[in-house]
């Protein structure tokens, strides 16, 4: 197999610096781009020092100029974090089309494929469940959450753009709730809030009455999802996400069930546009991809809770 020349846009994230670690460990070449904005440079420190690894610290809101040929790029970078994105609201939108255009013109430049992280939250608050592929979803454009929600649409429809115009070898993977390893522990997702919460004997803090649904896929599974949909000939959106459904009071039982902790439940009020379902259908990936998720919830969190329990701030 050819070494093949890979962009990570976004690879010090907690994805990203999965995807560059999965993707060097293919003996791929892999040019990794972030400006720590969220991401880590932490997470990335033991590639360093791997000769096919190479770290730019660069904004994709600029003009990226890469001389050499790139065969693959693999766009993750945008806040996926809800605090922070609300709180850098504008560059959230800036970086979903001003960087995801960027890099299209490299992908034009390069002749290359390149894939979009895209996101459940394009379908908003849902009125079907699961969500599949041809929902168009239920999102509000003027609300606490929009910069993020509408900033992936619009990112998406500049990906189909540059394929109709331009014949861009596109991919996007509709990514649901990710978890394990490296997540930063601060980012507000609920997995990690109650890990946090539960180790350090603070209230287990839910919104809304906890009935509220989540599907969580471990990030090794979505790793190998975005892998496998890079390497397709398919150029439409395709969800990446784990189908089984469970509420965030059932999350909290089986973590309490794991953690020894002083913690209990209170609760808050329901955050405004906070989606209450999440549950991908997933028969495109597993017909086209052959791709299905393997890690369940309850291995996913042992290995997550171990990692948290030596490495909690």
């Amino acid at each position: 197999m050819n070494k093949k020349t890979i962009l990570v846009a976004g690879g010090a994230g907690f994805i990203g610096s999965h995807l560059c670690q999965k993707l060097i460990n293919e003996k791929n070449k892999i040019i990794c781009v972030d400006n720590l904005i969220t991401g880590k440079l932490k997470n990335i420190e033991y590639l360093m020092k791997n000769n096919d690894f190479n770290f730019i610290n660069s904004d994709i809101n600029e003009k990226i100029i890469i001389d050499e040929k790139i065969d693959e790029i693999y766009n993750l970078a945008c806040i996926a974090s809800p605090p922070k994105y609300q709180e850098h609201s504008i560059f959230t939108l800036k970086t979903n089309f001003c960087g995801t255009l960027n890099l299209l013109e490299l992908a034009k430049k390069h002749n290359s494929k390149i894939l979009l992280t895209s996101t459940s939250e394009i379908y908003g608050e849902p009125q079907i469940s699961p969500q599949n592929e041809i929902y168009r979803g239920n999102v509000n454009t003027v609300g606490i959450r929009s910069c993020y929600d509408e900033g992936k649409r619009v990112a998406e429809t500049l990906m189909f753009e540059y394929n109709n115009k331009y014949k861009i070898d596109i991919k996007i993977a509709r990514i649901f709730n990710t978890y394990g390893p490296g997540m930063d522990i601060n980012d507000g997702r609920v997995v990690t809030n109650f890990i946090k919460q539960m180790l350090n004997n603070k209230n287990i803090t839910v919104y809304g009455d906890g009935k509220q649904t989540r599907s969580f896929c471990y990030i090794d599974d979505t790793v190998n999802g975005l892998i496998k949909l890079m390497n397709s000939n398919y150029n439409k959106p395709i969800n990446i996400g784990n189908p089984n459904e469970i509420t965030i009071i059932n999350l909290i039982e089986i973590l309490l069930k794991k953690i020894n902790t002083k913690s209990k439940i209170v609760y808050l009020d329901l955050p405004k546009d906070d989606p209450t379902n999440r549950k991908p259908d997933i028969k495109l990936a597993n017909l086209i991809l052959k791709w299905l998720p393997k890690v369940n919830i309850i291995d996913g969190l042992d290995k997550t809770i171990n990692y948290y329990k030596n490495n909690i701030n």
